[in-house]
């Protein structure tokens, strides 16, 4: 006979070692049942035995799709006002705001302050004219762009959900009042695919002065794999971060490495066919490699043409920042790039449009930035013969109220119950108008816009379908308009 079993044994183990090994084996059926329902098992046995093809890898998220719709655009730059200009002192033209002038009257509001009934009306501090044969009214803010309007179609009675910025933001930019959703230049990358497969198909640029005040949220791509998310461009020094290789790594290594992570994907195509997080992620480092020989030319803005950068303003100290990024984004959108999103203002208070003190100080300054260089974008899109392609979008998360803020001064609270946008080039219908606010510009009256009116107008214009484009997660398709129907602005549309 053999030893005695110590006390407590079992075979020649312990209880512990016994049980910890048979749980250790019951869970692995179990482990192995599961990924057998998956298929990768399945796929594990093709890869070993190599008498069977494997299953193809998923096809580049970028790759080109077919459009849902017709559609005229195949680009969007949307030149984002941060902070909320105010409508009444730039497109929305109010003559009764100059009769009341400083009195005191009646008229509903909520903003950043709360609720109020009554408020001091503020005029304008600039003069509005009528322009181009479509006779839009505009202010002495925008000389430039009042050279356009016969280009730009306005819808003058948007209306969003929340007066605070973070979650206007947010709603502007995904169509939620939360984080975790797909940004818009997401959706639309994820829909059309880009044509050109060496840079970027949703590209930001942020303002010098910072980001805005809900951050990378605004060009996340939420739920979606994160190839689509948006990739920042800077206006000064290297547009693209750590693009070029680091000191003493040749292109010759950058290509091998390349092609051993190429190597290991093959060898792993049951994973890369099976986990949509490690197929972006590769995707994401293809792009990475590939952008390194692309995307100097792209932002070499050295091969302007001087008339070009004068028609801009990146001759001109007080133009030069906005109007680089404005011709980046001409340079992009040339290159295939599908949605190019270039912020005006940062960081917070005066750095951006919110002006809740000075407002004549403070649109002075940002329009004065932007107003030539955006006039320049639309007409050297137009000479080019790019606009008939290119979507151009202005705008910011919401307006102003007719009212002061304060006791003293021209400041003025969030308005998110009435405020103007506009679009311009593919597939809008130049010199168009539509909505309107009533007498003091303080709220949309009759045919009311929504922000998801806009969203669905610009996908709709890209070939997409607003209300068929849809991505499941969560148990639910998910769209950016959201589950109920919602038309496009058609008023807009050529």
């Amino acid at each position: 006979m053999g030893d005695p079993q110590p006390h407590g044994s079992f075979c020649g183990r312990t209880r512990r070692e016994f049980m910890w090994q048979a749980g250790g084996g019951f869970t692995g059926v179990a482990l192995a049942g599961m990924l057998a329902q998956d298929g990768f098992l399945r796929r594990a046995a093709f890869a070993a035995d190599g008498t069977t093809p494997m299953p193809a890898p998923q096809p580049n998220p970028l790759a080109p799709k077919p459009a849902m719709l017709p559609g005229k655009a195949k680009s969007v730059i949307f030149l984002f006002m941060y902070g909320g200009p105010s409508h009444i002192d730039t497109f929305d033209y109010k003559p009764d705001l100059f009769k009341h002038d400083g009195k005191t009257i009646k008229v509903k509001t909520k903003g950043r302050g709360g609720d109020r009934n009554e408020g001091r009306v503020v005029s304008p501090k600039w003069n509005f004219r009528q322009h181009g044969q479509s006779g839009a009214w505009v202010s002495d803010l925008f000389p430039h762009l009042a050279t356009c309007v016969d280009d730009i179609a306005f819808v003058k009675s948007m209306y969003a959900d929340s007066p605070i910025h973070g979650s206007a933001m947010l709603m502007m930019n995904s169509g939620k009042l939360l984080g975790g959703s797909p940004a818009l230049g997401s959706w639309v990358n994820y829909g059309l695919g880009t044509v050109n497969q060496n840079l970027p198909g949703f590209v930001v640029m942020l303002d010098r002065t910072g980001g805005p005040i809900s951050g990378a949220k605004n060009w996340s791509a939420g739920y979606m794999p994160a190839i689509y998310q948006g990739t920042v461009l800077r206006g000064e020094g290297p547009p693209i971060l750590d693009l070029a290789n680091p000191a003493g790594r040749s292109d010759d290594l950058q290509r091998r490495l390349l092609d051993r992570m190429k190597a290991w994907n093959t060898r792993h195509a049951l994973l890369r066919s099976g986990n949509p997080d490690l197929e972006s992620r590769i995707e994401s480092y293809e792009l990475a490699y590939r952008m390194q020989s692309t995307a100097p030319e792209a932002v070499d803005l050295a091969q302007e043409d001087p008339k070009t950068l004068e028609l801009y303003g990146a001759d001109e100290e007080r133009t030069q920042d906005f109007a680089r990024k404005c011709i980046l984004a001409r340079r992009l959108v040339e290159r295939g790039v599908r949605f190019v999103q270039v912020y005006s203002g940062g960081s917070h208070n005066d750095a951006n449009w919110d002006a809740h003190d000075d407002l004549k100080k403070n649109h002075d300054y940002h329009a004065g930035r932007t107003d030539k260089p955006i006039a320049g974008l639309l007409k050297d899109l137009k000479q080019r013969g790019l606009l008939g392609e290119t979507l151009v979008v202005w705008g910011g998360e919401f307006g102003r109220q007719p009212t002061a803020e304060y006791a003293v001064g021209t400041g003025r609270d969030h308005n998110s119950f009435g405020f103007t946008m506009w679009m311009a080039g593919g597939g809008i219908k130049g010199g168009a108008c539509v909505g309107q606010t009533d007498e003091l510009g303080s709220i949309g009256v009759g045919e009311r816009y929504h922000v998801k009116n806009l969203h669905a107008t610009i996908l709709q214009l890209m070939g997409l379908d607003p209300n068929g484009l849809s991505y499941f997660y969560g148990g639910l398709d998910q769209k950016l308009v959201g589950v109920e129907p919602v038309e496009p602005i058609r008023g807009l549309m050529a």
